[in-house]
C-alpha cells in the first residue's frame, strides 16, 4: 500500500470538523487498549500521532465521536480513526477484513518523512489488535447514531450517522455517498446503450470509420484497430473509457470518435423537419498542465483528419468547425465557488453539454467524478481517456484504475462482437470474449499498439515489465545494452556522478554516447546566449522565452518523495548548489535568472494552474539600469505563445529543478532522470516506477544511492486502494 498526501481538515470531513474542539488528552494507553476503555484507545491513537503514523485530525476524528457517544466502544473509535486516516492516503474507507489480515495496512508505517524520536512510546497496530474478530469488530460497530448499515438504504440516504458500514468496508458518509453517484451515474449511462446502438445507422458509422480509419497504402495483414474499435464503442454509449499507454494514440482516437459523433449528428440533415445541429462538446482535463498539453496535440489532429473523404456524410466545413480544440480544466468547466467545496453547475443547474470528454481521467478523484456525473445532463455522454496504469489522484479514490481493471482482457460479449464487426470491419479475437461479460466491459477499449516506443526502445520494455511486476526482468533488462536507458550510481558523499548527470545528462562510462541527451545545461546556456540586446521587441523576448522553455523540456530529474536528501527538498538544494558551483546559476536570494519554479495551486486571476511550470529569465536593459526578472511560462493554448509574471505576484510556487514523479503527470520530457532513495518507502509502488519511466520520451536514466536499488521492492508493490466501487457495479450487472 502507498500513503497519499495529507488533505486539510475541511477537505477531508466538510462540515463535520468547523467547529471541532479537542478535550484535554485521553489517559495513557496500556496493552490490550483494543478491548478496554475508550479513554485508553483514544491515549493509542495519540501515541501514534506522536509516532507519525497517524494524523492529528484521524485522532480528532474519533474523540469528536466519542464526544458525541461516550458508549461507544473502543473499537469503533479506533475504527473511525482509521477511516479517516484512509482518506488520507488515498483509500475511499476502511476496509476490516484486510486490516485484521494485515494491522499495518491502515497506517502510515513508516511515515514520509524524518523518523519520530524512538523514545515516544507506542503499540504497533498488531498488538492493539490482536485477538480481534471481524466478528466483534462489526458487533462494535452497531451504534446507530454514529454508524449506518448500508444494507437499509433508505434509512443511509436520509439518516445523519457519521459513518457507513458496507459489508466489512467502513465510510465516513460524504465518500460513501460519493461512490454511490458514481456508481449510479456510469449505470444510468450503461443502460442507455441499447437505445443507442439502436439509433445508430450502422451503414453511415460504417463509411465513416472506414474514411476516417483508411488503411495506409501497401498495408499488409494485421492485429485489430483498437483506435477504431475504441471509436465503435464510444458512439454507441453513453459512457465509455479509452486507455492506453503512452503513445498509444488517445488523442488520435478522441479527435477522430468526436468526428464520428458530428457526422453522425450532423448527416441527419434532412432526415427530419427540422436542421440538424452540431452535438456540443467540451474538452477537460484535471490541472492545468495537461489541459494545455491536450490544446497543443488536439489542434494538430484535427488538421490531419480526412475531411474531404467524408464529404459523402457532412459538409466538410460543418465537420471542422463543429469540433473543439479548446480544452479547458475541469474545475473551470464546473464553474469553481470561492470558499465551498460546491460548483455553480450540478444536477440543478446542469452543464450545457451533449458531449464531456476528460483526458488524464486517472486523475480524477472520486469527489470530482461524482461532481462531474452530478453535473452532466442525462442526456449527456461521458468520454474519459487515460492510462489505467498511472499513479491514481493524488486525492481518495482510482476511479480510472478500478473501472480499467479487466481492460487487458477485453471481458466482450458475443453480442458486442458481433456488433463490432458489422460496424469496423474489424474482429476482435476470441480469447478476449466473455460470455459473462460486465455492461461496463462493452464501454471500454484499451488501445495496445504504442506509437511513441519502437519495438527496440528500452524505455518500452522496461515500462511493459514494471507493469506486468516483473523484477526478475526489471533487473536483467539494464544488460540488454538499450541505447534509451542508463542506470546511475549517486552517492550521498560524491557530488561526480549526480553532477555529470544533472549538468550535462551523462551517464558513467555511457556519457558521451549520446549527443542528444541533455542536462540542466542546456537550458541554461540557451537562456544565455540566444538573449536579446536592450530595446529587443516583444515579440523577440517572447520568442526568447519559448526558445528557453524548450529547451527545459529536454531534461527533468524526478524523485519519488518530497522531503530527506532523496526528495524533493534535499535535491533541489542539491542541484543548485552543483549548478551555482558551474557557474550556470547565481542564486542569490529566492529569486534569480534560471530558476526554475511550479505553480502549487490553480490561479485564475494570473491565468496558471497547478502544475505549470515557468522559468524566472532576467529581460535584457541598457547598461546602469537595475536588472529586471521576470518569469515566463508557456501560455497554455496551444499556440507556443510565453505569458509573463512579475515574481512578486507569484505566491504558490517552488523551486523545481528535482519535480516528484505525480506533479510530473500530464509531462513529458526527452531525457527524464528517475532518482529512487536509499531506503524503501511505501510510496514506492509499481504505478510510481511506471509513470516515471514514462514521463521520458527519447532517454532514460534510473539514479539510485549508493548502488542499493529499492527498485525490485517497488515494482513488486502494487497500489490497491480500499473501494468498494466495482463490487458495487458487478453486484448490480448481476441482479440485473
Amino acid at each position: 500500500m502507498t500513503r497519499r498526501r495529507t488533505k486539510g481538515q475541511d477537505g477531508l470531513t466538510g462540515d463535520l470538523f468547523e467547529h471541532l474542539e479537542m478535550p484535554d488528552a485521553a489517559p495513557e494507553p496500556r496493552p490490550g487498549a483494543a478491548r478496554e476503555t475508550a479513554g485508553q484507545m483514544l491515549g493509542v491513537l495519540d501515541n501514534w500521532v506522536e509516532r507519525g503514523w497517524l494524523r492529528t485530525l484521524d485522532a480528532a476524528f474519533a474523540r469528536f465521536l466519542w464526544t458525541e457517544a461516550p458508549h461507544s466502544p473502543p473499537l469503533l473509535l479506533l475504527a473511525a480513526a482509521l477511516a479517516s486516516h484512509q482518506l488520507g492516503r488515498g483509500h475511499v474507507c476502511l476496509d476490516l477484513k484486510a486490516t485484521l489480515e494485515d494491522p499495518a495496512f491502515a497506517l502510515s508505517l513508516p511515515p514520509d518523512g524524518p523518523q519520530m524520536l524512538a523514545a515516544v512510546p507506542a503499540q504497533p497496530p498488531a498488538e492493539v489488535l490482536a485477538g480481534v474478530t471481524l466478528a466483534q469488530w462489526r458487533a462494535a460497530l452497531a451504534v446507530p447514531d454514529l454508524v449506518s448499515e448500508e444494507t437499509a438504504i433508505a434509512d443511509v440516504a436520509q439518516g445523519n450517522a457519521p459513518l457507513v458500514l458496507a459489508g466489512t468496508r467502513l465510510y465516513l458518509r460524504r465518500y460513501w455517498q460519493y461512490e454511490q453517484d458514481v456508481r449510479e451515474g456510469i449505470e444510468r449511462r450503461l443502460t442507455r446503450a441499447a437505445q443507442l446502438e439502436a439509433a445508430l445507422p450502422l451503414d453511415i458509422a460504417r463509411a465513416a470509420l472506414d474514411a476516417l480509419f483508411a488503411p495506409r497504402a501497401g498495408q499488409v495483414a494485421r492485429a485489430a484497430d483498437w483506435q477504431k474499435l475504441a471509436c465503435a464503442l464510444a458512439a454507441r454509449s453513453a459512457f465509455s473509457i479509452v486507455t492506453g499507454g503512452p503513445g498509444t494514440g488517445k488523442t488520435t482516437t478522441v479527435v477522430r470518435l468526436l468526428a464520428l459523433l458530428q457526422t453522425l449528428a450532423l448527416g441527419r440533415a434532412g432526415q427530419g423537419a427540422h436542421a440538424a445541429r452540431p452535438l456540443r462538446i467540451r474538452l477537460a482535463a484535471p490541472t492545468g498542465k495537461a489541459a494545455a498539453r491536450l490544446n497543443e496535440s488536439i489542434a494538430g489532429a484535427v488538421e490531419r483528419l480526412p475531411f474531404d473523404a467524408l464529404q459523402a456524410h457532412v459538409d466538410a466545413v460543418a465537420l471542422r468547425n463543429a469540433i473543439p480544440t479548446v480544452v479547458t480544466t475541469l474545475h473551470r468547466v464546473l464553474g469553481t465557488r470561492p470558499g465551498s467545496r460546491r460548483f455553480r453547475h450540478d444536477a440543478a443547474n446542469p452543464l450545457p453539454v451533449d458531449v464531456l470528454v476528460i483526458d488524464e481521467a486517472s486523475m480524477v478523484d472520486l469527489e470530482m467524478m461524482a461532481a462531474v456525473l452530478d453535473a452532466l445532463p442525462p442526456s449527456a455522454r461521458l468520454i474519459l481517456l487515460g492510462d489505467k496504469d498511472q499513479l491514481a489522484s493524488v486525492e481518495a479514490g482510482a476511479v480510472l484504475g478500478e473501472l480499467c481493471d479487466r481492460a487487458r482482457e477485453g471481458h466482450y460479449t458475443q453480442a458486442s462482437r458481433a456488433w463490432l464487426e458489422a460496424a469496423t470491419g474489424e474482429r476482435i479475437d476470441a480469447a478476449m470474449l466473455d460470455a459473462h461479460g460486465l455492461p461496463l466491459d462493452q464501454a471500454i477499449a484499451m488501445l495496445r499498439e504504442s506509437h511513441r516506443f519502437a519495438s527496440e526502445s528500452g524505455i518500452g520494455a522496461l515500462a511493459e515489465l514494471v507493469n506486468l511486476g516483473d523484477a526478475v526482468g526489471v533487473a536483467k533488462i539494464w544488460s540488454r545494452g538499450y541505447e534509451d536507458l542508463a542506470r546511475l550510481v549517486c552517492p550521498a558523499d560524491d557530488d561526480g556522478p549526480l553532477r555529470s548527470l544533472i549538468v550535462d545528462g551523462r551517464v558513467g562510462e555511457h556519457g558521451d554516447a549520446h549527443a542528444q541527451r541533455q542536462g540542466y545545461r542546456h537550458y541554461l546556456e540557451t537562456m544565455r546566449t540566444t538573449r536579446p540586446e536592450p530595446g529587443a521587441t516583444p515579440e523577440a523576448l517572447a520568442g526568447w522565452a519559448a526558445g528557453v522553455l524548450k529547451a527545459h523540456g529536454a531534461f527533468q530529474l524526478l524523485c519519488a518523495l518530497r522531503r530527506g536528501p532523496w526528495g524533493v527538498e534535499g535535491l533541489n538544494r542539491r542541484v543548485a548548489r552543483l549548478l551555482h558551483e558551474e557557474g550556470l546559476i547565481d542564486p542569490h536570494g529566492d529569486w534569480y535568472a534560471g530558476r526554475p519554479v511550479l505553480v502549487m495551486h490553480n490561479d485564475y486571476e494570473l491565468g496558471l494552474m497547478n502544475g505549470d511550470i515557468g522559468i524566472a529569465l532576467e529581460l535584457p536593459v541598457a547598461a546602469g539600469e537595475p536588472p529586471v526578472l521576470r518569469v515566463a511560462f508557456p501560455a497554455g493554448d496551444g499556440s507556443g505563445g510565453v505569458k509573463w509574471v512579475s515574481p512578486s505576484r507569484l505566491q504558490g510556487v517552488e523551486t523545481v529543478f528535482a519535480l516528484t514523479v505525480h506533479k510530473s503527470q500530464g509531462s513529458e520530457f526527452t531525457h527524464a532522470a528517475l532518482v529512487l532513495p536509499d531506503t524503501y518507502s511505501p510510496i514506492l509502488t509499481r504505478e510510481l516506477v511506471y509513470t516515471g519511466i514514462t514521463r521520458a520520451r527519447s532517454f532514460l536514466t534510473l539514479a539510485v544511492p549508493e548502488g542499493r536499488s529499492v527498485l525490485d521492492r517497488a515494482v513488486l508493490a502494487k497500489v490497491q486502494r480500499a473501494s468498494g466501487l466495482m463490487a458495487g457495479l458487478a453486484r448490480d450487472a448481476q441482479a440485473a
